[in-house]
């Protein structure tokens, strides 16, 4: 299947043609402003050759930092009214009480507590209260606040009382988006609560994005469908990344590791993506980025969702180096290099115009750097390795040594060996390796969910059904869909032999 990745960053867009894992073309545009036309240029590029076949292209992978930059940046985002069910319990920490002051004044619009929710079996703790709801729906309405955030005591377990709040706030408030927190799904009120408002916050961005992604793709004269990237290394339909933006947040990273799969054929391994300003390490786990398992910060605000183990030094192609001093870092010169670095003619020493001096790099006027003194070198060499190295041990989970793939624009500072390292692979086309990544045409689906009152094989079961629906709801071919990973945890000292169980689904995707 013929398809194309494109990964928007904040300095390049990247874009490939795939024909199942053949690549036959890439090309790396600056990203622009205007997302419209930064897109556009990038899939004319890819499509200006005469062996690229517009009619065979069957969809369109796009992976962004949109998301995660409004939130860090503090702009673009909507005034949320947040309700939570969960009364008389679930009132000590008020919603948002640990955002960060910034963006909570960004972010907060009306909050309301309200009766109901389910203990862990399922039982209510009271019964919900329809007349409050309702005199909460017109507060909202009249408050001119356009999304909302609705959030139950565990409703991962049960969602009715999301739901019934849904339905009278669309009936009484037509015009306010809602996001429930059921829909995006793990155990763990505060954190659950936390992604479902910055959900919410971002639903408007989230549509004039993909909005402007739709009209890039239709002004290239393409008519394929639209999927985005998302945290777990998997796409999502546009439409459904439009509801829920939270889901695509790391996918720079995720798309990067998924990109050095392919290109390496390596399922466990570990990733470094050298960029311009910062180095990501990641962890391929059967293929996929191994995910974070614990508490995952955005921008200061704390949640808990799929988002893979991804750990950044300030370590790229930019960084600047002191040849005074001897100090590296941390500041980057950043997208400014090809103006700033010296084999550019610029002013500013860079790793890059290390790199070029030791010959690991070819970029700009070597000439220009020819007078560097090998004891610099020496000592930035020692720096990047002991930097590489220290990094690697912390993605490590045994003394045994790994492999490491090195992609990114700025792959040739990995140096050939490290210690704890089996090899080190430095793969072509490994500067568009995040965009390989956005290609990579599977989905998924997720079920993080108590079970009360049924065997573990029953519960698993059901866990897998529910996964399931919601692959094939993402577009995943029935025939291909197979279990990534599953765990199952007893909740201890409970009445009942309550089971807490994960599962997740992955496939290729339709057509």
């Amino acid at each position: 299947m013929k398809r194309i990745g494109i990964d928007v960053g904040g300095t390049n867009t990247d874009a490939v043609l795939l024909d199942d894992n053949r690549i036959i073309r890439s090309i790396k545009t600056a990203t622009t402003t205007d997302v419209t036309s930064g897109i556009r240029t990038a899939v004319d590029h890819i499509l200006g050759g005469g062996d690229a076949d517009a009619d065979g292209i069957r969809a369109i992978m796009i992976g962004t930092t949109h998301f995660t930059n409004a939130v860090i940046e503090r702009r673009g985002l909507s005034k949320v009214a947040v309700i939570r069910i969960g009364l008389p319990a679930a009132h000590s920490i008020l919603p948002m009480q640990a955002w960060p002051a910034d963006l909570r004044s960004e972010v907060e619009g009306p909050t309301f507590l309200i009766r109901g929710g389910h203990e862990f079996d399922g039982r209510e703790i009271v019964p919900f209260d329809d007349d409050r709801m309702r005199d909460v729906a017109l507060e909202i309405r009249d408050s001119g606040v356009t999304a909302a955030a609705i959030t139950a005591v565990f409703s991962p377990l049960t969602s009715e009382c999301e739901e019934r709040t849904a339905a009278i706030l669309r009936e009484v408030a037509p015009g306010v988006s809602v996001t429930l927190s059921s829909q995006l799904g793990r155990i763990g009120l505060i954190e659950r609560e936390n992604a479902t408002i910055l959900n919410s916050a971002l639903h408007r961005l989230a549509r004039d994005t993909v909005a402007a992604f739709e009209t890039a793709v239709a002004e290239s004269g393409l008519q394929v469908p639209l999927y985005l990237t998302q945290n777990d290394g998997t796409v999502m339909p546009a439409s459904q990344a439009v509801r829920f933006p939270v889901l695509c947040f790391a996918s720079g990273p995720t798309n990067s590791m998924r990109g050095a799969r392919m290109l390496s054929g390596l399922d466990e391994a570990i990733v470094l993506d050298v960029g311009g300003t910062t180095t990501d390490a990641g962890v391929l786990v059967s293929g996929f980025p191994r995910e974070a398992n614990s508490k995952v910060d955005i921008g200061g605000v704390s949640t808990f969702f799929r988002m893979p183990d991804v750990v950044a030094i300030a370590l790229g192609g930019g960084t600047i180096v002191d040849e005074n001093s001897g100090r590296i870092g941390p500041q980057s010169v950043g997208y400014r290099i090809t103006e700033k670095a010296r084999v550019k003619g610029g002013d500013t020493l860079t790793l890059t115009d290390v790199a070029v001096r030791m010959n690991r790099m070819k970029f700009g006027d070597v000439s220009k750097v020819s007078e560097l003194p090998d004891s610099l070198l020496s000592d930035v060499d020692v720096w990047i390795n002991g930097r590489l190295a220290e990094l690697v041990d912390r993605m490590k989970t045994s003394v045994s040594a790994v492999p490491v793939i090195a992609v990114g624009g700025g792959a040739a500072l990995v140096p050939d060996e490290l210690p704890g390292v089996s090899t080190v692979i430095k793969v072509e086309h490994a500067g568009v390796a995040n965009a390989i990544g956005a290609a990579m045409a599977q989905v998924s689906g997720e079920c993080d969910q108590v079970f009360y009152g049924v065997s573990r094989d029953d519960a698993l079961a059901q866990a897998r059904d529910i996964a399931k629906r919601r692959a094939l709801e993402a577009g995943a071919d029935m025939e291909t869909i197979q279990l990534l990973d599953a765990e199952d945890i007893p909740l201890t000292y409970i009445p009942g032999n309550p089971l807490r169980v994960r599962v997740r689904l992955i496939a290729d995707l339709r057509g």
